[in-house]
């Protein structure tokens, strides 16, 4: 194997939980609420089962191909040269997918609290950062993960207590009061999240415990689901009908934050969870990317690609967008469209699975028709 290093499957659990969760507690919130209202709180519970799906047909293509991952067994479902166009269209997505999450973040940081810092110069550190994890591998993303999980939760936990003086349950009512489908239209948004689960099958190869990698992978699904739930109630109840006024409703909630008259003012708070979650969102998209392209290549070693892979994520983070109105509009047609998450995450594991099946039922046909 490329990767020598291994990690266990709860590891894996808490890796991809930052890899959806982390930019969603910000912005999903707004992106659901255009389509369901004050029913964004049931809308994550739609999209619940396809964020198992893309687990299950990750696992499913393990099962056939322990060893190897889809950049890999790609090539022996379809052929050599399919294999590779196949690997090639994934790889062009998650450089695709990876420099809007830098641009993201870069773009945020910069306008909320450090607006005379060119981005150039955080997007430029947040990747050297990264490009220093993924080039220790495997094992020290999955414990980085590990340590920042409790820092995460513990100050999302903090900021739910301290906005509970400032709810109101009238804002969320009434319930379904259009009916259910605002909600489901609300959870079409949330299909580019929790494709991104699809990514997983770049990592059960390396499980420690591989028997429980579905276990794992389903409970990482639910932790996503409950924690988006949770903000999204927190958020209506503050704001209510007014929540789609706001980029980022939670941050914007921290702000309304006073206890005694001296601890006030939290977005702070709300940003180094972010920020520590969004490293390791990055590092999870980065490693897979690095990892993904050294196999395209039948490279040995993959670090060498780090850090001229993270150039030009770099390169292409800073000029995804002209400007944030740009990214607005690319972000509200692609949260109802097919988007790339969706190729990647979702569809290609589809159609490689079922060819798989198909080829694997014309094996034992054929087999069948031996005895006889």
């Amino acid at each position: 194997m490329i990767e020598k290093g291994k990690i266990s499957a709860s590891q894996m659990s808490v890796m991809m939980y930052h890899a959806i969760i982390a930019t969603g507690i910000l912005f999903i919130p707004k992106t659901v609420f255009d389509a369901a209202q004050q029913d964004i709180w049931i809308s994550p519970l739609w999209a619940f089962p396809l964020g198992l799906l893309s687990v299950y047909i990750a696992y499913k293509l393990h099962k056939l191909y322990p060893d190897d991952t889809i950049m890999q067994y790609s090539e022996h479902i379809l052929g050599v040269f399919f294999g590779k166009v196949i690997g090639f269209i994934l790889l062009l997505l998650l450089y695709t997918s990876i420099s809007v999450m830098v641009w993201q973040y870069g773009e945020f940081v910069v306008s909320e609290f450090l607006p005379h810092t060119p981005k150039y110069v955080v997007i430029g550190m947040m990747i050297l950062l990264c490009a220093f994890a993924v080039h220790g591998g495997l094992e020290v993303i999955g414990r980085l993960s590990e340590m920042v999980f409790p820092v995460f939760f513990l100050l999302f936990l903090v900021i739910v207590v301290l906005l509970l003086p400032d709810i109101e349950i009238k804002r969320m009512l009434p319930v379904m009061e259009n009916g259910i489908m605002p909600s489901v239209k609300g959870s079409l948004a949330l299909y580019t999240w929790f494709a991104q689960f699809g990514i997983i099958y770049f990592f059960f190869p390396y499980l420690t415990n591989r028997e429980k990698g579905m276990k794992w992978g389903g409970i990482s699904v639910l932790a996503v689901t409950i924690t988006l739930v949770l903000t999204n109630i927190i958020v209506i109840l503050v704001f209510g009908r007014v929540t789609g006024n706001f980029t980022a409703p939670l941050m914007s909630a921290a702000r309304y934050i006073s206890i005694a008259e001296f601890l006030s003012h939290l977005e702070a708070i709300v940003m180094a969870i972010w920020i520590a979650g969004t490293f390791i969102k990055i590092c999870v998209f980065y490693y897979a990317l690095v990892l993904g392209t050294a196999q395209w290549f039948n490279l040995s070693n993959y670090r060498s690609l780090v850090l001229p892979t993270g150039f030009l994520i770099g390169v292409f983070a800073i000029q995804a967008f002209l400007n944030s109105a740009e990214a607005s509009e690319h972000f509200h047609e692609v949260s109802h469209g097919l988007t790339d998450t969706l190729v990647y995450g979702l569809i290609i594991p589809m159609f490689l699975l079922s060819i798989a099946y198909i080829r694997k039922m014309k094996i034992f046909k054929q087999k069948g028709r031996e005895k006889k």
